[in-house]
């Protein structure tokens, strides 16, 4: 698929983030965007930002609302999508919502984990379920699923666990590569790529945390304070001298730090996603440190969970995470 012009893309999680940005830069190629999320105001605020530029006549951007771990959701935006878009067929599919969070089977509840497991994992393959049919319609289709570094390497640090997100993303990566044959056997007009990016300047953090906990504000409940203080705890510091308010400042602040100094912003992330499609290529890491973090895996996979291991490549990248 050489360019977008006419196309017509699904992309999950489109209120925010890389969806945004994939949305923004179809959108600026002539492509039609159907978006979900689970934040209508979210994906108003992409909508408005696609259309800053005079679209061009009879281009359609719409949004709708849909949690991707469940399926009639999925089911209901399909449908709407085909009423609105006016069309039967799809070009591209971004399945790319997620969240974090629900780290440990030790200190989360099982619904956290399975929260972040069915949206990261299931979110995927229930999408490629719902719209293959009408990928099936088109002339050239591409599913990209976004996977992550932790689908090859499941850690942030040795301070913090992380068995729901990297258990899913291992499961997406395995999928897609795996959906390789099962495409090129049965539907060989339709191609697909996983997405692992590493450290990407996203709400994720704090997106997350308000998934999770069922709230739109700011501010950490008495479990959550108690979990971040643990979680510091594992990473070496010591918070028995700070208050609840220090915590609180501390969560803000880490939200902050991951989107503003990332070292790949939302746009370039997807920009490489893009390319990667146009130019066929079914794996795509997004950003230096995923680059960097893929070949030190590769070359001592026996040494990849070493406090050696981390303290060297964050060193070297500059990842400040936990």
């Amino acid at each position: 698929m050489k360019d977008f012009a006419g196309k017509f893309a699904v992309i999950t999680g489109g209120g925010t983030g890389m969806g945004r940005e994939l949305a923004r830069q179809l959108v600026a190629e002539g492509c039609n965007v159907a978006m979900c999320d689970v934040s209508l105001e979210a994906m108003a605020e992409t909508k408005r930002m696609c259309e800053a530029e005079k679209l061009p006549q009879g281009l359609r951007v719409t949004t709708h609302v849909a949690d991707v771990s469940i399926e009639n959701h999925l089911q209901r935006f399909r449908d709407e999508l085909i009423e609105q878009q006016a069309t039967d067929k799809i070009h591209l599919l971004f399945n790319n919502a997620g969240i974090g969070g629900g780290g440990s089977l030790f200190t989360n509840t099982r619904e956290q984990w399975e929260r972040t497991f069915n949206i990261c994992w299931g979110g995927v393959y229930l999408g490629v379920r719902t719209f293959l049919p009408l990928m099936m319609k088109a002339d050239e289709a591409h599913i990209v699923n976004t996977s992550s570094v932790n689908g090859f390497w499941a850690s942030v640090g040795l301070g913090a666990s992380h068995t729901a997100y990297s258990a899913a993303k291992f499961a997406v990566k395995g999928f897609t590569e795996a959906l390789m044959t099962d495409l090129r056997l049965n539907a060989p007009h339709i191609k697909c790529s996983v997405v692992m990016p590493g450290h990407i300047g996203t709400s994720i953090v704090s997106n997350s945390r308000k998934i999770q906990s069922g709230t739109e504000s700011e501010e950490l409940s008495p479990n959550e304070i108690l979990a971040t203080r643990q979680r510091l705890k594992g990473m070496g510091i010591d918070t028995a001298p700070m208050s609840d308010d220090d915590i609180q400042k501390i969560a803000l602040d880490r939200a902050r730090t991951f989107r503003e100094e990332a070292p790949t912003t939302a746009a370039a992330a997807a920009k490489i996603i893009l390319d990667g499609v146009k130019t066929e290529r079914w794996r795509i890491l997004v950003g230096d440190d995923a680059h960097k973090l893929d070949e030190r895996v590769r070359q001592a996979p026996e040494k990849a969970y070493t406090p050696e291991f981390y303290k060297s490549f964050t060193e070297e990248v500059g990842w400040r995470l936990g």
